[in-house]
């Protein structure tokens, strides 16, 4: 598993203080607590439950050290419904300012987007861009593995080129047990990687087809990319489900919460053309509601 810290001591994320990041997903959200470079502690909860996701802020502000009375707390978002949702809970409990990336905050990364492409393009891509860029400072292939796949690319010199979105496995399964009459409803899992064999019985047959279908996209859209960028890129992978990748020999990075470290990036990023402090960037203009 690669260390998301980058490797130039000089990165201008290098001063950031202690922030709680909340990246809000369409089935669960993750919400982690990041000191300079490091993501000291992240958990999932689900998106629709708004008050545990407050309550688990709280309790990371209680168990670590801030620079303040009161955390700087930045969310990302795909559903902006389910993020104002976890913002009034938040105010409501605790009276803390929310800083909303999209909202308050642009996302600082340089892309070739079409103009309807940057209306509608997810954050939650943007910033896993930037995170996977900040990591191995070359070219790259981001998998995100959640209820969508998005497998995108980014350039050598941290620009986002788009990329593709296809159905995340447990939502392949869902969709064969809501379209068909006889196949049963499946949570994913992951089967042997040493067994080349058929699926014996339903259930393997459904599993083995998603998984493949995964695997076999992200293959093709890696060699894809490729082509178009006359290089191969290294590929990364994130998500609730990349264990799926992990003995793919074509995935060369697997980095957690690379969402939360995107927005620690685009935070820095930020506050380095401002020439702000964190404390004084997000809350003197930046990010006051």
């Amino acid at each position: 598993m690669l260390d998301p810290t980058p490797t130039n001591s000089t990165d201008q994320s290098s001063s950031l203080e202690t922030i709680l990041a909340i990246a809000v997903g369409n089935t669960r959200t993750r919400v982690g607590v990041l000191s300079g470079k490091e993501c000291l502690k992240a958990q999932s909860i689900l998106t629709a439950e708004p008050g545990e996701i407050a309550s688990f802020a709280a309790a990371l502000f209680d168990e670590f050290e801030f620079p303040s009375n009161e955390p700087v707390i930045l969310i990302s978002a795909v559903s902006q419904p389910a993020a104002d949702a976890i913002e009034e809970a938040i105010k409501s409990r605790f009276s803390w300012n929310v800083h909303r990336l999209g909202r308050d905050l642009d996302i600082p990364i340089r892309h070739t987007l079409t103009e309807s492409g940057e209306e509608t393009v997810g954050q939650d891509r943007l910033l896993c861009a930037l995170g996977a860029f900040d990591v191995v400072k070359q070219a790259c292939v981001v998998v995100d593995m959640g209820t969508a796949i998005t497998v995108d690319f980014v350039d050598g010199e941290g620009v986002f080129h788009g990329g593709a979105i296809l159905p995340g496995v447990s939502t392949m399964l869902d969709s064969l047990y809501e379209s068909t009459a006889h196949l049963p409803k499946l949570s994913f899992r992951n089967l042997d990687p040493k067994s080349c064999e058929p699926g014996k019985q339903t259930d393997d047959a459904m599993i083995l087809g998603v998984a493949a279908a995964a695997r076999g996209a992200i293959r093709y859209l890696a060699e894809r990319y490729a082509q178009f960028y006359e290089g191969y890129p290294q590929i990364i992978a994130t998500g609730g489900d990349m264990g799926l990748l992990e003995d793919d020999e074509l995935i060369e990075a697997f980095v957690p919460d690379l969402q939360l470290q995107g927005i620690r990036v685009a935070c820095a990023k930020i506050l380095d053309e401002d020439g702000d402090d964190l404390d004084d960037g997000l809350g003197d203009g930046l990010g006051e509601d």
